[in-house]
């Protein structure tokens, strides 16, 4: 029913659900905690987020809430395309700094599961795109961060010649100015 396959980082997954399709369309679970957890993959989502982006290259990130308030996210596409990355920021990990990224799109019904302690962030690739997301802690501006999008050696595949960003990604601090608030040993 599911299709788990490991990225180059660990605990960053790409989940693909099946999909049943007759000459109406198709359905498809995006999400059902027993059999994710059947699949060792146990989260306690809280929260649903849902953006709209109008432009192409539209870039939101790269994100993460600090603990007490870490999130872990469950990231589809459900109109459009983006590539989406996760950024390892456990302070001791073998791959900490490095990214992983994805092509998610409606069509292709992957999804990415980002656990805590990796930023987040994804650049459109269409016009009109639309990003859902599961968390596992509410928002909480206080603990809130960013880091810069172009300071983590990500190979984005813009397609415009400079990303659309918020005021917050455009200010964000640099990947070699930041102290993370994870460690190996508190985070998957």
């Amino acid at each position: 029913m599911l299709d788990i396959k490991p990225t180059s980082l660990p605990g960053v997954m790409l989940l693909t659900p099946r999909r049943f399709g007759d000459a109406r369309g198709w359905f498809s679970e995006s999400w059902n905690a027993e059999r994710m957890a059947a699949a060792g993959l146990d989260f306690a989502f809280v929260q649903d987020n849902h953006s709209f982006s109008a432009e192409p290259g539209t870039l939101r990130g790269l994100h993460f809430q600090k603990p007490p308030h870490a999130q872990d996210k469950l990231v589809r596409c459900t109109r459009g395309a983006i590539f989406d990355v996760a950024v390892d920021i456990r302070r001791g990990s073998a791959t900490y700094g490095h990214w992983t990224g994805a092509e998610l799109t409606a069509e292709n019904g992957q999804q990415l599961l980002v656990p805590k302690g990796f930023l987040h962030g994804f650049v459109t690739l269409v016009a009109d795109t639309e990003v859902q997301y599961k968390c596992t802690d509410v928002y909480a501006p206080d603990c809130d961060g960013a880091v810069l999008w172009d300071s983590c050696g990500i190979d984005w595949p813009l397609p415009v010649a400079q990303p659309v960003l918020s005021d917050k990604d455009r200010a964000a601090q640099p990947f070699a100015a930041f102290d993370t608030p994870f460690d190996t040993g508190t985070t998957p």
